[in-house]
């Protein structure tokens, strides 16, 4: 064994010890987080690999359709306790329990970026998330006003909004604590019980913050992590009748299988999907901040990210001077060990992502497209670094048709494709069928708006990418999903609307059909 995965075990070790899953890898982690209770699976083993090493790193097991229908009756229960509470009890519950997570910043952040492959730097970030999700929409909790509809008859009608009971949410490997928070905060908020599944790959971050949630204040309950494979955990979690609402975050094809679960049952999803999106430089841009720009939207988080600006559209005539920006700019990134503080892109998650990639980069070049940087590991890492790691890589010689150009790479992979007006541009930008993100940049404002207005994305950037914050709604179009995360409108997907009639009159008539009610 490697000294650096020997050592990525042993913190390992020292982090499952001091959140109470394990005193050693010996044993079998306690891997879910079930009615108050640390559990193990009780399915087969699970093995997870060091993204830095390709070394093992742990094991446990998956959780299985048992501790599933543990989950949801704990969730179950829970929520009627939660519902008990006035509205400004909860949101002062959530305050005190995002709490505590005071102190435990940096072993959060650690757990993350051994499991999932990430810059240490990264992770911390993502921790100072979590608090501000939560402390977000534990303002809402007092604050979801319904409305009164002056209906034409003699009733008072009015509209609340109510939580759907218990919701199942699933999230993906590349960034599992954020993604935790980002779910979880607005389902409690709007009065639901969770069970959530995080990705088979990196599941242990997602069980401490539901544990430290709950040791600040929430119900016993309330918040449930089940962890095991999609067929298994997955599937059980999909199909279990008391489950009211499906919220999905990873790749179109999963996201297919659970929206028909939900159909085959008649329950709501909520998929947040993949992306290609475009970043649309013109020839009046400030090349600078661009190019800066073009480097965080593709190579932070190693490209494992689904707003990734993985289709860098450039305007003809600066084409080349982009293009060579942007690959003496990658070059200089540093690419290293997660745990190293300069650390800027670390490794893919995982074997089979690295294998998708390289194997799509190898596909294009066949194709006829040049790589001008990257393309193959980088050649400054330590030797015991064997993992999944690909440089920054930038592909130039693409025609839209490509597989590269179309398909979502998921990784530090950044496609240059030119284009010679406004018009050309917003073809190119919305040849896709994702629709999750995208961006322009021009210093002239009503090209800004205009470009802004007829692209086929979710979220769109001008002269900047990846500003995203709790406060404003998250989703896309087409391939990229459906319904809303965060704001105002990710709380609204977690409450069915209620509609209340009073009659008023002093001598109440029951209508026989729609519409004829007493005036």
């Amino acid at each position: 064994m490697s000294t650096l995965n020997l050592k990525a075990q042993q913190k390992l070790g020292q982090l499952m010890s001091q959140f109470g899953l394990a005193s050693s890898l010996e044993e079998t982690p306690l891997s879910n987080w079930i009615d108050g209770e640390l559990t193990a699976g009780e399915g087969e083993t699970i093995a997870l690999t060091n993204p830095a090493t390709g070394g093992a790193l742990a094991c446990y097991r998956d959780a299985g359709d048992a501790l599933v229908a543990r989950a949801v009756a704990a969730a179950t229960q829970a929520q009627q306790a939660w519902m008990a509470l006035t509205a400004s009890e909860r949101g002062r519950c959530m305050n005190s329990a995002v709490r505590m997570l005071e102190g435990h910043e940096e072993s959060l952040a650690q757990l993350e970026s051994v499991v999932a492959g990430k810059p240490i730097r990264d992770c911390r970030g993502e921790v100072g998330k979590v608090r501000e999700m939560f402390e977000y929409y534990a303002g809402w909790c007092d604050k979801q006003h319904g409305e009164v509809i002056p209906v034409p008859t003699s009733h008072l009608n009015y509209v609340r909004h109510v939580p759907f009971g218990v919701v199942g949410q699933i999230t993906p490997w590349n960034a599992p604590m954020f993604t935790c928070a980002w779910q979880l905060a607005p389902a409690i908020a709007a009065g639901n019980g969770v069970v959530l599944k995080p990705s088979e790959l990196t599941p242990f971050s997602s069980v401490v913050i539901a544990r430290l949630l709950e040791r600040g204040g929430l119900p016993k309950g309330l918040i449930n992590i089940v962890n095991g494979l999609g067929p298994t955990t997955g599937s059980a979690l999909t199909g279990h009748d008391d489950i009211s609402k499906l919220v999905f975050v990873g790749s179109p094809d999963s996201g297919r299988l659970i929206a028909e679960a939900g159909a085959r049952r008649l329950v709501p999803s909520v998929l947040e999907l993949g992306g290609k999106s475009a970043n649309i430089v013109f020839a009046d841009a400030r090349i600078d901040e661009a190019v800066a720009g073009a480097q965080a939207a593709i190579f932070a988080a190693a490209g494992q990210s689904c707003v990734a600006g993985s289709r860098l559209l450039i305007q003809r005539e600066i084409f080349d001077t982009v293009i060579e920006r942007v690959a003496r700019a990658a070059s200089q990134i540093d690419v290293g060990l997660p745990d190293a503080e300069e650390t800027r892109m670390g490794p893919l998650q995982n074997a089979r992502q690295f294998e998708r990639v390289t194997a799509m980069i190898t596909r294009a070049e066949a194709a006829g497209a040049r790589v001008v940087t990257g393309g193959k590991r980088p050649e400054t890492l330590p030797e015991e670094a064997s993992g999944y790691y690909l440089a920054p890589t930038l592909i130039a010689g693409v025609t839209p048709d490509m597989e590269i150009a179309c398909e979502e790479v998921f990784g530090p992979v950044l496609v240059a494709i030119p284009f010679d007006d406004e018009e050309d541009a917003i073809r190119l930008a919305n040849q896709t069928r994702f629709g999750l993100a995208g961006a322009v940049w021009t210093q002239d404002p009503a090209r800004a708006h205009r470009i802004a207005g007829q692209l086929r994305a979710g979220t769109v950037w001008i002269n900047s990418y990846k500003a995203i914050n709790v406060m404003s709604p998250f989703g896309g179009f087409r391939d990229s999903g459906f319904g809303r995360s965060s704001g105002l409108d990710g709380l609204r997907e977690y409450t069915v609307p209620q509609s209340v009639w009073v009659e008023t009159a002093a001598e109440a008539s029951v209508a026989m059909g729609y519409g004829d009610g007493k005036a």
